[in-house]
């Protein structure tokens, strides 16, 4: 299990441009082609700090990629997702699609069945929370961005601050209740939208369940661990009646995604990649102009948690893929 990794001396190998008050910056000077013990050290503390990193022009291919998110820990892989005889258009395994391309290389028509998956990603979410052990790090990588000012920014959260400037009253209430979320991405599917998922039943399947209110390893601070995947909270008497349950995650939703806790990241350049530590800051895609005009190529790998919270109360399940196809009978999502 991984201590507290802040820095206390400045950087040496690195140089940090803040990017918010609470959180969020842009590392300028990784060398990700020949990077030092040291270096990697520094990145590792920046992200335990300011939980998003934004590296501009890193001049990465997808093997680059991979190698070095393997460096961070263990890779998720995307083999369990490819159903309905969707394939990969590349060779690597741990990287995700996270783009608009279809197989044949062209933007998603914005009302395909993907596109309407899709759109459940651009709710305020955290990677991995519906597999029993979560992600920590997203690392996500431009191959191909539309022309400028057609959209696609990717916005943050700070989910850590947001807890700390809760009344101190409900902080007791929740650490009393010690709130368990049930997390599962048919939920954001549907939510994001339902009436072409009207017939997705969220709890066909088993949801994973982790803890509401947790420490941040890292940094040493409490955090919430809250997602639009999540959807009932429990207790360990059971789950909270629907209204109850609605109705607060409602609450900590619309607190922790408010303006003020809110960064917006722009996309300059392919080759640009933001990090992201998942266990304290929400995220989601943003649409534009470019959606069915214009291909946006991006690449994401996932590094698993290694934190004595990873697999919150679901140790000893395995990941599942999610089938929509089957879920929704003959629908090619």
């Amino acid at each position: 299990m991984p201590g507290v990794l802040l820095q206390d001396t400045p950087f040496q190998t690195i140089t940090v441009k803040e990017l918010h008050p609470s959180y969020g910056a842009e590392v300028i000077g990784a060398d990700f082609a020949n990077m030092s013990d040291e270096q990697f050290k520094e990145i590792k503390a920046a992200m335990a700090n300011y939980g998003v990193l934004v590296f501009r022009n890193t001049g990465m291919d997808d093997d680059q990629h991979v190698d070095f998110s393997s460096k961070i820990g263990e890779l998720d892989n995307v083999k369990r997702y490819l159903t309905g005889g969707r394939k990969l258009r590349y060779k690597h395994f741990e990287l995700f699609d996270a783009g608009n391309v279809d197989e044949d290389g062209q933007p998603i028509h914005p009302d395909a069945p993907r596109s309407h998956y899709n759109k459940g990603n651009a709710l305020f979410h955290v990677d991995s929370s519906f597999n029993p052990r979560r992600a920590n790090w997203s690392l996500l990588r431009a191959v191909k961005l539309p022309p400028p000012g057609t959209g696609g920014e990717t916005e943050f959260a700070d989910s850590r601050t947001a807890w700390d400037e809760l009344d101190d009253g409900f902080k007791q209430q929740l650490l009393e209740k010690d709130y368990i979320g049930a997390h599962t991405l048919l939920h954001s599917r549907k939510k994001g939208s339902p009436e072409f998922f009207k017939d997705l039943d969220p709890t066909s399947q088993p949801m994973t369940l982790h803890k509401l209110v947790q420490t941040h390893e890292p940094s040493g601070r409490k955090n919430l661990y809250i997602a639009e995947h999540c959807h009932h909270l429990e207790t360990a008497d059971g789950p909270l009646p629907e209204a109850e349950s609605t109705m607060l995650l409602k609450k900590l939703l619309d607190h922790v995604t408010q303006p003020k806790y809110v960064l917006s990241v722009d996309w300059q350049s392919e080759g640009d990649m933001v990090a992201w530590d998942n266990t304290c800051v929400l995220h989601r895609a943003t649409g534009g102009s470019f959606e069915g005009k214009y291909v946006r190529d991006m690449r994401r790998t996932t590094v698993h948690d290694d934190s004595s919270t990873a697999w919150g109360l679901n140790d000893g399940q395995e990941a599942r893929g999610f089938n929509l196809q089957q879920a929704m009978g003959d629908t090619k999502v």
